[in-house]
């Protein structure tokens, strides 16, 4: 019998004094039985870091030709995609021709500085790509915060992200790597 995604409920109040944006979103994520609390969190963050109305989780994980995160226009086409973890250069190749902007969320404490070194030459010649990494003691902190019912403040500002719940906060400043 095929496991089932695990739904996660957060409603996050958002400040983002970078883009003047603020808002109130209630989003509904669904766990892939193989995605791990830390790679929620930081679907969430990127969520919260590019927030706008159309900003929506796609399959992710369970589809080969979406990504994490979409913004598509009123005709359809995509304005903005968002990947998280490691893709593949050939999957990024594929998203800078399908996107007018492409940002990757790396994470992982040993593997990210290892896929960086072998993809980040070939990756230079995206134009439209942008490539941030968390570290990995941010990211077991924000996968902390996770549970089945979030009610999380965020604020960014200066480039630096903080989340906080009841009981906890995290300040996360993602590293631009490209």
């Amino acid at each position: 019998m095929a496991l089932k995604a695990t739904i996660f409920k957060a409603r996050l109040r958002l400040a983002d004094m970078d883009r003047q944006h603020y808002g109130d979103y209630r989003l509904t994520l669904a766990r892939h039985p193989s995605e791990t609390d830390e790679r929620l969190m930081v679907r969430l963050l990127a969520f919260a870091h590019n927030a706008a109305e159309d900003l929506e989780f796609t399959r992710g994980l369970s589809t080969d030709d979406e990504a994490d995160l979409w913004l598509r226009n009123p005709a359809g086409e995509i304005d903005l995609w968002i990947e998280v973890g490691l893709p593949a250069e050939d999957r990024l190749r594929k998203a800078c021709n399908r996107a007018d902007q492409v940002l990757v969320y790396s994470y992982g404490r040993r593997a990210a500085p290892v896929w960086w070194r072998k993809h980040g030459a070939a990756l230079e010649r995206f134009d439209k790509l942008r490539v941030y990494h968390l570290p990995g003691e941010t990211c077991e902190q924000l996968a902390a915060l996770a549970e089945r019912n979030m009610n999380l403040n965020i604020t960014v500002q200066d480039g630096h992200l903080w989340i906080g719940s009841a009981e906890r906060s995290v300040e996360v400043v993602p590293e631009v790597w490209k």
